[in-house]
């Protein structure tokens, strides 16, 4: 039997427009920003803010799959997709960080090219004033992007979020290396602070990298998950629950997928058996946020040597 619920560990359900929304919010910034920093850089001759631009750009493209992601990964399960589109959102996020990466080489290749080269920099006042407001702005956007990612649930949004963090936090270290260079006249300095946001770049993509390939190749739930719901399952030994075992957990996007074999007691009928097993599975989803759980009824004779249920546990159902 499967039950598949809406709510999350507050118990409500979730809003896909505030995914949305949140997603949106972060475009309309990141366009803004860009058209500033592009602006910023050509007036100035700064290779750092060009690159800031570009590194906006990325997180503007990263923003727009993001919104795309959230609404597609909202859609109901379909023929096609009986287990619903969730894993979009996983996909977002790998997109999203190979983009970061492939930013990050056009950042390095044009910061060694002035550094050979050569170039000259003027009215930095300008450029770092918009440094200023471009890391008050991605903070606060990202503060509300990770807010909306923890009540959803949202590897997407997070993913965002993550990445006008480390937007704000290169522009942090451009802002140091402008006013450096606008003190000591040392322009050198402008491809260097250009070298270390892509050093910051490719750290942040491949943290994405790392964690979006984990569940789209369908990476079993944190040991404390699995551990929760082997506890739910104990629990329920008072109620004629002799055993479980082949739990299989795994998540995409923010859903949670659970599916196991419980075994109950010699004597207990069909329907004890199936109104038990609604129950756990009700309490499975209390410690898991919209966990889809499945469960697979079998005899107590089918109790493997260890994994036997306790008649009265620790703790209670």
């Amino acid at each position: 039997m499967r039950s598949t619920p809406r709510q999350t560990v507050s118990g409500k359900a979730p809003a896909p427009a505030s995914r949305s929304g949140a997603a949106a919010l972060s475009i309309v910034s990141n366009s803004t920003l860009i058209l500033l920093k592009v602006i910023a850089g050509a007036v100035t001759g700064s290779v750092a803010l060009l690159t800031e631009a570009l590194h906006s750009s990325f997180d503007l493209v990263a923003s727009v799959v993001a919104f795309v992601s959230v609404r597609k990964a909202d859609v109901p399960a379909d023929e096609d997709h009986p287990y619903g589109h969730e894993k979009f959102e996983d996909m977002a996020a790998a997109i999203e960080g190979m983009l970061i990466l492939v930013g990050s080489g056009v950042i390095v290749f044009e910061s060694v090219r002035r550094l050979v080269v050569g170039g000259e920099v003027r009215l930095l006042g300008f450029g770092i004033a918009v440094l200023a407001f471009s890391i008050a702005v991605n903070l606060v956007v990202a503060a509300r992007l990770s807010d909306r990612a923890r009540q959803t649930g949202s590897p997407a949004l997070e993913a965002d979020a993550s990445h006008l963090r480390t937007d704000a936090a290169t522009s942090a270290g451009v802002l140091v290396g402008l006013v450096l260079v606008e003190v000591t006249g040392a322009v050198w300095l402008d491809p260097v602070a250009a070298l270390l946001v892509a050093g910051a770049i490719v750290v942040a993509g491949v943290r994405i990298l790392r964690s979006s390939s984990r569940v789209l190749i369908d990476e079993a739930l944190p040991a404390e998950e699995l551990h929760a719901i082997a506890e739910e399952v104990q629990s329920f030994g008072p109620r004629g629950v002799a055993g479980f075992h082949k739990l299989r957990a795994r998540r995409a996007g923010a859903r949670r997928y659970v599916d196991l074999h419980v075994q109950f007691r010699a004597g207990t009928t069909l329907e004890a058996a199936h109104a038990t097993s609604h129950a756990l599975q009700h309490a499975i989803q209390r410690r898991l946020a919209r966990a889809d759980v499945l469960i697979h009824l079998e005899p107590e004779d089918r109790v493997l040597p260890g994994t036997e249920v306790p008649l009265v546990p620790d703790g209670g159902s």
